[in-house]
């Protein structure tokens, strides 16, 4: 199949859920455990020393626990910081390894073959779990004492560098740069089963009072031959995220168009009394339009990203930025895109909120999940927040929601459903042809289960038992008494759901 035709589908279908959105209800009944729902967490790997403290083992063993005690808690998609500073959590011919990996930059693991990434999407996949590679495009230096790599490109190119405070960061309005973190990103993209590529709100650096941003060289050298005046500087940033945004949508859909493009931005985008038509939010603290130059709603209303995930941190009721009309508002200009919630654990917890945050989020008929930030807090079990997620909002699996966007289809039924005994397990198979290029083929299959006397209903989340990879399904044995109903689906990489093949067995 011709792969340009999915994305030429999908800027189309963009405008026609963009023109219908309106037209729909704001608010929706209540599901406490809806089969659709994006349930990300954030794993930083900025700032973190654990992981020089091991070698490849070590890590090997703590990543695969990481994704285990993910699943347990109903996460369903692990967003993963693949390139901290312009380094890298992966192998690369582009940028050197990581010192948040290694404890030095350039320096890499004790074991060569040792991919960190290609291990992190292994473990995830097979639990049917979601790996976004998650960049922070411009940053270079946490701090300007941090040593770089001979290898690192700052060394060959020092003039595309601009230091703003104590950190160091590439100069957002020069092509050249734009150009190659597209290269950063088609070199994952490329190599990697990634399923998404992830960037938060560092755009431009959160400005610093009194101190202007030092972006002289590149402004005068093309600002005015594209088309802005000395007085459009702000304008003239905003446009050269808007370009660097629009490059990266075409980059990954020229690489892989099943592969999604998802933006976390600061939780306000404007405030009302910024907006002269009124168009803001009620609030009152800083934005990604005029203090960060992101001009995420029309990323959104173009296509140009693949889901929004809004960090909204604040808590119900906060003067402020209240959580509450911030979520009504990003629900209210979506434009018919996939749109998720960042919700802070720990504040949510300090104030006992979390579930009440979720419980909103699922009333908006737009929002179809949410992200969790810190996520080392649902790893380490902190104040009891995984058993919580586990016992409440996450109680029943959920099925990362279609990005239909992209390709509306179904990949086709699975054939020859069977049980087969061995000495050692009783389990289901199947056949189902796959091709690994080929994003409308399966790329995992949900396994339900149901009573002798349950009707066969897919819409449950309670009935899903498994999300696998494999074409296989180890059965329990309870003794050989109990009757089930199994169905078995397929899904794409779009997670499309296929029809369902059915099987009667005794456990």
């Amino acid at each position: 199949m011709n792969y340009f035709r999915i994305t030429l589908i999908a800027f189309t279908a963009l405008l026609v859920l963009s023109c219908g959105a309106s037209r729909q209800s704001l608010i929706r009944t209540v599901d406490t455990s809806p089969k659709h729902e994006f349930r990300g967490v954030w794993v930083q790997t900025v700032g973190q020393s654990r992981y020089q403290q091991m070698n490849s083992a070590a890590m090997k063993h703590y990543l695969s626990e990481m994704v285990r005690k993910f699943d347990e808690a109903g996460i369903n998609a692990l967003i993963f910081q693949v390139r901290p500073e312009a380094d890298t959590f992966y192998p690369s011919d582009l940028e050197p390894w990581s010192r948040f990996l290694t404890g030095v930059q350039g320096k890499s693991p004790d074991d060569p073959s040792f991919d960190p990434l290609a291990f992190l999407i292994e473990e995830c996949h097979k639990r049917g779990m979601e790996l976004h590679a998650w960049l922070n495009p411009y940053r270079v230096k946490t701090n300007i004492n941090n040593p770089l790599a001979p290898s690192h490109i700052y060394w060959k190119y020092p003039e595309r560098f601009v230091q703003y405070g104590n950190q160091l960061f590439f100069d957002p309005g020069l092509p050249e740069n734009r150009s190659f973190i597209c290269q950063v990103v088609r070199d994952i993209v490329s190599r990697y089963d990634v399923d998404a590529v992830h960037m938060d709100d560092y755009f431009y650096p959160y400005p610093i009072a009194g101190t202007p941003f030092p972006d002289d060289n590149s402004f005068n050298a093309y600002a005015g031959s594209q088309g802005f005046s000395s007085g459009q500087r702000a304008d003239w940033r905003r446009n050269n995220v808007n370009l660097l945004i629009q490059q990266l949508k075409y980059t990954i859909a020229g690489t892989k168009p099943w592969v999604r493009f998802g933006v976390s931005p600061f939780g306000i985008y404007r405030n009302k009394r910024n907006t002269p038509d009124g168009s803001g939010s009620d609030t009152n603290g800083l934005e990604n339009y005029g203090d960060l130059y992101a001009d995420i709603k029309l990323w959104v209303e173009k296509g140009w990203i693949d889901y929004n995930l809004p960090q909204l941190y604040w808590e119900i009721g906060h003067e402020r930025a209240d959580y509450t009309t911030l979520l009504q508002w990003w629900n209210a200009n979506n434009f018919g895109q996939p749109l998720y919630i960042g919700q802070d654990l720990q504040r949510s917890m300090d104030k006992n909120e979390l579930d009440e945050k979720i419980r909103q989020s699922r009333e908006m008929s737009f929002v179809h999940g949410n992200c969790f930030w810190y996520g080392y807090l649902i790893l380490e079990n902190s104040g009891g927040i995984a058993d919580a997620l586990k016992a409440g909002a996450h109680r029943a699996k959920a099925l990362i929601p279609a990005y239909t966007h992209l390709h509306k289809g179904r990949p086709v039924k699975v054939k020859k459903l069977t049980q087969i005994f061995t000495e050692d397990m009783h389990f289901l198979a199947w056949e189902h042809r796959r091709q690994p290029q080929n994003p409308e083929t399966a790329r995992q299959f949900v396994i339900y289960r149901f009573s002798a006397n349950e009707k066969v209903d897919l819409d449950r989340a309670e009935n899903i038992v498994a999300v696998t990879p494999d074409n296989f399904y180890v059965l329990p044995y309870e003794g050989g008494g109990n009757k089930y109903t199994y169905a078995v689906t397929a899904l794409d990489a779009f997670k499309n759901e296929g029809k369902a093949a059915k099987i009667k067995v005794k456990l």
